[in-house]
């Protein structure tokens, strides 16, 4: 793939649309995800006509902090599976992305805790608040068990969209390529509404 990769996301629009983009501005990947879902279910698409099915992201309980969200290839073949660290993310997200076997492929960590608390606190100021998205940019390190980072993930100062770049520090196999994409955009759902 051509790095740095872009998940660009609709913010006005009624069900969320994802666009993941390689350098060059092709389309990698397509997500509309539905609206009123209980337990998230999201499927990836390889255009934004829906036509081709890629990959499935599906939650493995209703709403919870610590859900477990498994991918799944268009044949239904497990690829692997991404976890928030339940109360360790309250301060500074902190995610595991797993193989299809269940053991740690990569962690996620937030670079700075301070931008989040910095962000709510600013975005309930009248005005300033309309700024925040552009102002306040956390920053993710994706990393291997053993502590050597494999990308960075870093949202973009962008208005009425969110914009987040996945830049790789060093080299992956095309499984765990496509894993860390898939844990990368499961992530970027689930943090999106902050920074």
């Amino acid at each position: 793939m051509n790095y740095p990769l872009n998940f660009s996301f609709k913010l006005l629009a009624l069900a969320s649309q994802i666009y993941i983009r390689d350098a060059n501005g092709n389309l990698l990947g397509y997500v509309k995800q539905k609206l009123l879902k209980l337990k998230e279910d999201i499927n990836v698409f390889a255009d934004e006509q829906q036509t081709q099915h890629l990959y499935n992201i599906k939650a493995d309980r209703v709403i919870d902090f610590s859900a477990n969200y498994n991918f799944t290839d268009s044949q239904g073949n497990r690829l692997g599976a991404i976890k928030r660290q339940g109360m360790r993310s309250l301060w500074k997200a902190n995610y595991q992305i797993t193989d299809p076997s269940g053991n740690l492929a990569f962690n996620v960590n937030e670079e700075n805790g301070w931008v989040k608390v910095i962000d709510a606190f600013a975005g309930e100021v009248p005005v300033l608040g309309m700024f925040t998205g552009y102002l306040f940019n956390p920053a993710y390190i994706i990393s291997r068990p053993d502590g050597s980072p494999v990308a960075r993930l870093a949202k973009q100062p962008a208005f009425f969209e969110g914009k987040f770049q996945l830049e790789k520090q060093s080299d992956l196999a095309n499984d765990e390529e496509t894993r860390l994409i898939l844990g990368v955009l499961t992530m970027t759902l689930l943090e999106r509404a902050r920074g």
